[in-house]
């Protein structure tokens, strides 16, 4: 458990000296972990060491969301005052990650199998 830890912390620091030092747009944790993920793509020995204790993590994962409660009573006139425009920006932003998030799958399936689901080839038009 420990060394898995230490692999994901290591990782999530290797991604913010990343961030810092490149001055980076993107946040630390985020280069961290597609560093992560390349690591495990090339190394699939180190998948089969992490996941026993990435799984019981991620059975904690709900302790988590503790200080993101925390934060929302502490700004609940705030929530109050501006809940409306929030609202609107959630309802929004998940319409658009879904749209965008279809749109890429759609994209990604057809440039995997470009002869589509029955092999049919794409020059023939369907009724």
């Amino acid at each position: 458990m420990l060394r898995t830890l230490a692999i994901l912390l290591g990782f999530q620091c290797l991604g913010e000296v990343a961030s810092f030092a490149l001055r980076l747009p993107v946040p630390g944790p985020v280069i961290g972990m597609l560093a992560l993920i390349v690591y495990l793509l090339v190394s699939p020995a180190a998948v089969a060491q992490m996941r026993e204790h990435v799984l019981a993590l991620l059975g904690h994962l709900s302790l988590l969301f503790v200080p993101a409660g925390v934060g929302v009573m502490l700004h609940v006139r705030r929530l109050a005052d501006e809940g409306l425009a929030i609202g609107i920006a959630l309802v929004l932003s998940t319409a658009l990650a879904i749209v965008v998030t279809a749109l890429v799958v759609d994209r990604t399936r057809r440039w995997l199998d470009p002869a589509g689901p029955a092999g049919e080839t794409g020059s023939a038009k369907k009724p």
